[in-house]
């Protein structure tokens, strides 16, 4: 394993990284919980939000040529509706509030702090990007007795609270995909995460 190169960029400049961003997320999300039958297409769409928000960031992690993990952010108000209408109907500040995408990470490049240096790197990109009040993000539910939950799994809900994110049970999304054992999308429950800036 070679010496492992981070890169910060923001807005257009995320254009030349998409495909290979695009292909980082179908991979890891076809993982539990996400179980995300992906498609190429999508993802580039998708992606295109961030390249279009000047105000965005995609820190990227390289091994060599290939990109083995990555992690997105970018302001709220520049996400679509189903993200930002919930938090705006619980009464948060949408123009206040930052977005964190996803983190992506290899499985083998797991254990050796990267969770940590993205979000070290999106809250301190989000204290430079403006006058923002809560960093936020969402995580699909899944139920604890799913038929593709591996055995031994443990959701990243202690290491979110120990950076200091809440839980609101109360506030989520509702987000469609296909799954890897189904042949037709459904829906999806979210629940947000958040945390103040001011601290």
């Amino acid at each position: 394993m070679s010496e492992l190169v981070s890169t910060r960029c923001h807005g257009a400049d995320i254009a030349e990284y998409v495909d290979a961003l695009a292909t980082l997320r179908i991979r890891v999300f076809r993982d539990f919980p996400y179980l995300y039958d992906g498609d190429i297409a999508y993802e580039r769409d998708y992606l295109a939000t961030y390249v279009n928000a000047p105000r965005s960031l995609a820190y990227l992690v390289h091994d060599g040529d290939r990109l083995v993990g990555a992690t997105t952010a970018l302001p709220l108000a520049d996400e679509e509706a189903a993200f930002r209408q919930p938090l705006a109907d619980a009464g948060f500040d949408v123009a206040r509030l930052f977005y964190f995408g996803e983190s992506l990470l290899l499985a083998d490049y797991r254990g050796r702090g990267l969770g940590h240096a993205f979000f070290d790197e999106r809250e301190a990109w989000v204290r430079r990007a403006g006058d923002f009040e809560h960093a936020c993000f969402c995580a699909v539910q899944r139920a604890p007795d799913h038929a593709l939950r591996p055995r031994g799994y443990r959701p990243l809900d202690d290491f979110w609270r120990r950076r200091g994110y809440r839980r609101h049970d109360d506030i989520s999304a509702v987000y469609r995909w296909r799954d890897i054992d189904r042949t037709v999308e459904t829906d999806k429950r979210l629940l947000f995460w958040s945390r103040s800036l001011q601290q």
